[in-house]
């Protein structure tokens, strides 16, 4: 596992090769003839107007075998759940994850390389305004404040985290802040600090930077004017944990923490005044005993239910949510359909739950039910090369 993106196969790891529609029918009654005819249309009364396509992108490694050449341009049907390919955004390199401008004018994609970069696209016309240095090594996550501002990255190689500005045509600026975790130790295995993510709490007021290499999250400060990071304080998981992705419940108490080196999942108490966060006990991930590395979770806006993509058993973990967001209790599992599903996303509807399948090269996309939490596949995943992230708009 050390210094690697993925757990036991290299930086990267298993890198592969490249509805019906239900209706209801009611049948005459007794007293209609076999003869009558359907009643004309009122053409006052408007007709409902069919769901337009929604547009789909998708992350990828170029610099792989089978990877694609930028990112991957889609669209998908709210109603169905169909994905169909768009083409590409051409001149952007290793776009392993992405993320949007709170406006949606401007995408923002990570360069994951060794001489790491953030680039910006603006959407209108699918220009890329630009990339910037992050300052580090291997940048594979990304998050835009809430203020549409500034642009918060993580360092996975070189262990940092950076910020960028964002101005009004959704470009970036210069960077402003650059933090290298140095404490506390790496944790067994690890060569050293590993920065999986970066993300503003839900109240706005801290940013979180979770570190598989130090089994560590970090809690920082942003100076919104300056665009300065101060930390204020640090939550260490037990040795080995290695944590990957933090996502918080609505109600901002509680988040959620997938360990993907002991393959557990932990429910964390965020305290919103100081920042502090406090890790409660390891649980399963409902994974058994095999080999499996948990990379994202999701919680549905009211908070409900949680999922838990799992690499290596290809399946979504259904949890209930309770004890307003305190708890965590296991359902189930659900197959991905697909080999390693590295990112898992929502439609902004949160009707739709897509898994981009890293080593299957597809995207398998879900129907959510609310009422029980229960996901049911659309059909056939959608083919793309690597794919490794996917964001619907």
């Amino acid at each position: 596992m050390s210094g690697t993106r993925d757990s036991g196969t290299g930086r990267r790891g298993f890198l592969g090769a490249v509805a019906a529609v239900g209706a209801t029918v009611l049948l005459p009654s007794s007293a209609q003839t076999a003869t009558a005819r359907p009643r004309p249309a009122d053409p006052a009364r408007p007709r409902p107007r069919p769901l337009a396509d929604r547009p789909l992108y998708l992350g990828t490694y170029t610099s792989q075998q089978g990877g694609g050449t930028g990112i991957g341009l889609a669209t998908y049907d709210p109603a169905s759940g169909t994905v169909t390919g768009s083409g590409t955004v051409e001149g952007v390199a290793d776009p392993s994850y992405l993320a949007v401008h709170p406006d949606g004018g401007t995408l923002y994609a990570v360069d994951e390389r060794q001489d790491g970069g953030v680039t910006a696209v603006r959407l209108a016309d699918r220009t890329v305004l630009g990339t910037r240095a992050t300052g580090g090594a291997g940048p594979c996550h990304l998050s835009v404040h809430p203020s549409g501002r500034w642009l918060l990255s993580a360092n996975y190689t070189s262990g940092s985290v950076a910020v960028h500005p964002i101005d009004a045509s959704g470009a970036l600026g210069e960077r402003t802040a650059l933090v290298t975790h140095s404490a506390p130790a790496p944790g067994p295995g690890q060569d050293g600090p590993h920065a999986h993510q970066i993300v503003t709490s839900p109240d706005g007021g801290h940013v979180l930077a979770v570190d598989l290499g130090n089994d560590t999250v970090y809690t920082y400060r942003l100076d919104t004017a300056a665009g300065t990071l101060s930390q204020v304080s640090y939550a260490a998981l037990r040795p080995g944990a290695g944590p990957r992705h933090l996502t918080f419940h609505p109600g901002g108490r509680y988040a959620y923490l997938a360990n993907e080196v002991d393959n557990t999942a932990v429910v964390c108490a965020y305290d919103p005044d100081s920042g502090r966060l406090t890790p409660g006990e390891p649980q399963s991930t409902g994974t058994g005993s095999g080999t499996s590395y948990p990379a994202q979770f999701l919680v549905t806006r009211e908070g409900g239910y949680a999922y838990l993509a799992n690499r290596g058993h290809n399946s979504l973990t259904r949890y209930a949510v309770e004890a307003d967001g305190a708890r965590l209790r296991l359902l189930d599992t659900v197959p991905v359909g697909g080999d390693f599903p590295r990112q898992i996303a929502f439609s902004p509807d949160e009707a739709l739950l897509f898994a981009a399948n890293q080593k299957s090269g597809s995207v398998s996309v879900f129907r959510v039910d609310h009422a029980s939490g229960g996901l049911t596949s659309t059909g056939t995943a959608f083919k793309a090369p690597v794919a490794v992230c996917a964001l619907p708009l």
